[in-house]
């Protein structure tokens, strides 16, 4: 008569019947109110009005442990356990709450009025992880109930080898749970839950993933090559991770080909090189180890390079390994490999450690670095001087002696006048200009006359002038 809505008192009314032990009463009381969700997969547990039933139902459920000798059980548990064995909703429960009808009365209310993550969240809050499981593939719910319903309560009440062992049991080749797998591991990440990652990849046999969550493993928050000479099991591991990827291949190869929809692929090119690049960085880490154990470590960077970064990364490492040996030869042969393994700029990297010798003043080490670049039997026409020239651009107050070794080591004459112009040795110039064919030899002195006049040289411009 007062246009109040009923639904309350529907539901008071109900709860009170359930209260009384009326179950079939309650039922027909909270159909007046209670309405099934819009979307059976939104992340909730449904309506406040079904979450107070559920409460209290489960408050109600008494545990029957059934023994082979227990006389004790009252006839009235016998009596509701064989019934509501019998009248199982959708699935039988392995866990240890038997189905009396309380327990079968929350499946009814979850299943009419209740959401898939509470449906699901209520097996599993009761040992039955098989069900929850088959309702989210029989109901093809969203990795996102998943997640929220089965996997975090799974790894964090410690029975993630629980579910691994159940997903395998109900798909053994675990496709139905590909979407479901990938999520996880996916939800892991953000997380940075690497170890529990880590598990999940091996389980899922997904070789490519788990080996690229080993690099992480062996890169991370390490501060010195030191720290990396202690981690190289992880490099070893990365190894294992790909040559079984590889064999596997190989098999499914000659077979008909196996749909591994979720595990990530790569060719076997690729996988050969990046083994290549793992054994290659064991054997940086094992040099850098050792000159860091023996003191000869000169550098100190903030970031740690290493072979698993882009190639502005490689190329550190490379200029690391020159740098840090005992002399430049000592590293000069790994840093090598990594250069030619990688396609990377050898130029630009000589460069970079001969400008770091210079700072540190070891003029006679750029020398032995120029020896080794022309040894190595790669090296352009002009690679040794275009490295000498681009450090006097970076560096004027070289010493006299040590600055007229290194112009004097380079193999073009033009080269050898740009060098002495740009370090304003003019008189130096002159002297290789003269010695050029006639005409350039006129072109040459004429451009040392202008820079002797622009700076104020008059001798200089004296002996150009009467040459020409």
């Amino acid at each position: 008569k007062s246009g109040l809505d009923p639904g309350g008192a529907w539901h008071a009314w109900g709860m009170a019947c359930l209260k009384s032990g009326n179950l079939t009463s309650a039922r027909e009381k909270f159909n007046r109110c209670l309405k099934p969700p819009m979307d059976l997969n939104q992340l909730n547990h449904g309506s406040r009005l079904v979450q107070d039933v559920i409460q209290y139902l489960e408050s109600t459920v008494k545990p029957v442990l059934i023994t082979d000798d227990d006389y004790f059980a009252t006839l009235r548990e016998l009596e509701a356990t064989l019934r509501t064995r019998s009248l199982s909703l959708e699935m039988m429960c392995e866990g240890k709450i038997q189905h009396n009808s309380y327990y079968q009365e929350c499946l009814f209310y979850l299943h009419s009025y209740g959401t898939n993550l509470a449906i699901i969240s209520f097996y599993m809050r009761h040992d039955c992880m098989r069900e929850a499981l088959l309702h989210l593939l029989n109901k093809e719910s969203p990795s996102e109930v998943f997640i929220e319903g089965i996997f975090i309560p799974s790894y964090e009440s410690g029975k993630l080898h629980m579910l691994e062992n159940l997903l395998e049991t109900i798909d053994p080749g675990l496709e139905s749970w590909g979407v479901y797998l990938i999520a996880a591991c996916k939800y892991l990440q953000r997380k940075n839950y690497y170890h529990i990652l880590y598990e999940l990849q091996q389980f899922m046999k997904d070789h490519v993933r788990a080996a690229m969550t080993c690099i992480r493993f062996f890169t991370h928050g390490a501060k010195s090559y030191t720290e990396l000479g202690g981690k190289q099991t992880w490099l070893l591991k990365i190894k294992d991770h790909l040559k079984v990827y590889l064999q596997e291949v190989s098999r499914s190869s000659g077979r008909k080909k196996m749909a591994f929809t979720f595990r990530k692929k790569m060719s076997a090119t690729d996988v050969s090189r990046h083994i290549n690049t793992v054994d290659l960085q064991m054997e940086v880490t094992k040099f850098l180890h050792q000159c860091e154990s023996s003191g000869a470590s000169q550098m100190t960077d903030s970031s740690l390079p290493t072979l698993f970064g882009n190639n502005n990364m490689k190329m550190d490492v490379a200029c690391k390994v020159i740098l840090e040996g005992k002399n430049i030869e000592e590293g000069f042969g790994i840093a090598f490999r990594v250069l030619q393994d990688f396609q990377l700029e050898a130029t630009e990297v000589y460069s970079k450690v001969a400008k770091q010798l210079v700072k540190q003043q070891k003029y006679s080490e750029i020398q032995q670095l120029l020896k080794c670049v022309n040894e190595s039997g790669v090296a352009a026409k002009n690679d040794g001087d275009n490295i000498i020239l681009n450090c006097l651009n970076e560096f004027k107050n070289i010493p006299a002696e040590d600055l007229d070794n290194l112009i004097q080591d380079m193999d073009s004459d033009e080269n050898k006048i740009q060098a002495y112009l740009m370090c304003n040795k003019l008189r130096s110039a002159y002297l290789v200009s003269v010695r050029q064919e006639k005409a350039r030899a006129v072109q040459l002195v004429q451009r040392v006359r202008q820079l002797a006049e622009s700076s104020g040289d008059h001798v200089v411009k004296a002996i150009c002038a009467q040459w020409l």
